[in-house]
């Protein structure tokens, strides 16, 4: 084990994910915005997969910044609505859209749908040393037919992971940076980071 904190840049100024992937490796990485690193940029998320966009985002920063990094991208796949929204989770109301608009339009593409299964699945693509690896996490729910909880964010506050009777949004913020989808890839990660088997 390393006994002092390395750094590395995870390549997102989203303050949520910023604290969940802190909360994570927070024993054993210091985790570096795009901010503290002088990086404001608007990077495209031009790709119609998430491995694409995470790569995009990774690949520009090591590239400008000559820095380890990694990125993430993370999409709601619902079943019934074939994959949807997928890699376009995050402005599937439309560009500029709030966190709210995008679940009212969930639940009501959602409405009077029985089958409600869904998954979140978030891919990680990691560059360091220049080479890339992709990690990834994926939990299995289903969407509730109405929203519950405030804490969490995008669609926490319907997404009931299953095995539980409480969306995201219910849960603390502990329970679900143990079980989530970017629990599960940034684990994946630490592990790889640590060259742990």
């Amino acid at each position: 084990m390393r006994n002092e904190l390395q750094s590395i840049v995870f390549a997102s100024n989203n303050k949520h994910k910023l604290e969940e992937v802190t909360d994570i490796l927070k024993s054993r990485y210091k985790v570096v915005s795009l901010a503290e690193i002088g990086c404001f940029d608007d990077i495209p998320e031009t790709s119609d997969t998430l491995e694409g966009n995470a790569l995009l985002k990774a690949r520009h920063v090591f590239e400008k910044y000559q820095m380890d990094c990694f990125a993430d991208d993370t999409g709601l796949e619902v079943e019934a609505l074939s994959g949807r929204p997928g890699v376009y989770s995050a402005r599937y109301a439309g560009e500029g859209c709030s966190y709210e608009d995008n679940v009212k339009k969930l639940l009501a593409e959602m409405e009077g749908i029985t089958n409600r299964r869904a998954r979140f699945r978030t891919v990680i693509a990691l560059i360091a040393g220049n080479q890339v690896r992709y990690f990834e996490g994926v939990i299995n729910g289903f969407i509730s037919t109405e929203k519950k909880g405030s804490s969490g964010f995008g669609y926490d506050p319907v997404f009931v992971p299953e095995g539980y009777n409480q969306t995201f949004a219910e849960m603390t913020a502990g329970l679900k940076n143990t079980i989530s989808h970017r629990a599960l890839a940034v684990s994946n990660l630490a592990k790889a980071l640590l060259d742990v088997e």
